[in-house]
């Protein structure tokens, strides 16, 4: 089916669903018809902005063809031009706006950050990725939640969890899955030599029950007792919960609370979050078996972006986006460029699919 009978076909559609809302139905009907309606509505105003430039500028060549005024012939040239660029803007929004809905765009992300190779100074960089992270949210207004933190005891993070809340914030955080390098003199070595260390950051879209449910049969969840940094026992309850999902053999363990029915629903809300990870991405697959974009793979083994400290740039290796600005991007959270640099990238690939 060309571009042109799609347009026809969805406008058809609407026209249809608007006939049968009008003709009345029953409740339940009337509900589902509605969200169509709604659905296609934003589609087809941008379908007819599309159609009306087109046949504006059809007139138009039309005139210059016909036109024997020579006046009056440049100027309609002169406006063709412009109308052709604005078809072709048009276009391009109604073809955004006809690529595939990702349903996890809408929801709550679950972030976790660990720390690589590098030892002690790859958990010190985990844990300026966190706060980087947390610095992104409060700008863009959303809400951070610490879900869990291992740290070192000396400012480092082994491994960092939250939850943030927001309008469309998986959408924003989804790229950001995959291997972070830092390249800088850490502040324990005397000799001024740069260090390579790297952490792993994972985004996974809050799941809700009614996103995957889980059966009882299929759970095991053990308690034991809460402990610290170096071994000491932070409570002398087993209030710490390791939650293991049986069929995928996936194991989530939580301790921050003093409570064990708090850590239990922390641990729940991982779980379901990383098993729906798996089933959307493979979901993702089987709808793009020809198609592997390199920047919305969610590969944590992949390296995506290097934090120089030396020369003060960052870089996204999957877009060849090179930045000179890394005290604003790490210490302020200041990612919108690199976040909607990413974003665009993947809109001109799925666009790219389309011709």
């Amino acid at each position: 089916m060309s571009f042109q009978e799609n347009l026809k076909k969805i406008i058809v559609k609407h026209q249809e669903i608007s006939d049968k809302l009008a003709a009345g139905t029953s409740s339940d009907e009337f509900i589902k018809l509605s969200k169509e309606y709604s659905d296609l509505e934003p589609i087809v105003e941008k379908i007819n902005l599309y159609q009306s430039a087109l046949q504006e500028l059809e007139n138009l060549k039309e005139m210059v063809a016909n036109e024997k005024n020579s006046e009056l012939k440049a100027m309609a040239e002169e406006e063709a031009l412009a109308i052709g660029n604005k078809v072709i803007n048009l276009e391009k929004n109604v073809k955004l706006a006809l690529l595939p809905i990702d349903e996890a765009d809408k929801k709550n992300a679950i972030i976790e950050v660990r720390a690589g190779t590098g030892g002690e100074e790859a958990a010190l960089f985990a844990a300026v990725l966190f706060n980087m992270y947390q610095r992104y949210a409060e700008r863009k207004k959303w809400k951070f939640e610490i879900l869990s933190i291992s740290d070192t005891g000396i400012g480092g993070y082994k491994e960092a969890t939250a939850l943030i809340s927001g309008s469309g914030v998986f959408s924003h955080l989804k790229f950001e899955s995959g291997v972070h390098r830092v390249q800088r003199v850490p502040e324990t070595e005397s000799s001024g030599r740069i260090h390579t260390s790297a952490a792993t950051v994972a985004v996974l879209p809050e799941a809700e029950e009614v996103d995957i449910h889980l059966e009882d049969k299929d759970i095991r969840i053990d308690t034991y007792r809460a402990s610290g940094a170096g071994g000491q026992h932070v409570n002398t309850t087993d209030s710490a919960v390791r939650v293991t999902h049986i069929p995928t053999g996936t194991v989530v363990t939580q301790q921050d609370e003093k409570s064990q029915h708090k850590n239990k629903a922390k641990a729940l809300k991982i779980l379901r979050s990383r098993i729906y990870e798996v089933e959307r991405q493979k979901k993702d697959l089987e709808m793009a078996t020809t198609r592997k974009t390199q920047v919305g793979s969610g590969d944590r083994s992949e390296r995506i972006r290097t934090y120089n400290f030396p020369q003060g740039r960052v870089s996204d290796h999957r877009i060849n986006l090179t930045l000179y600005r890394i005290e604003e991007i790490v210490n302020e959270g200041d990612l919108d460029d690199v976040i909607d640099a990413l974003r665009t990238n993947d809109e001109v690939e799925k666009l790219a699919l389309q011709t």
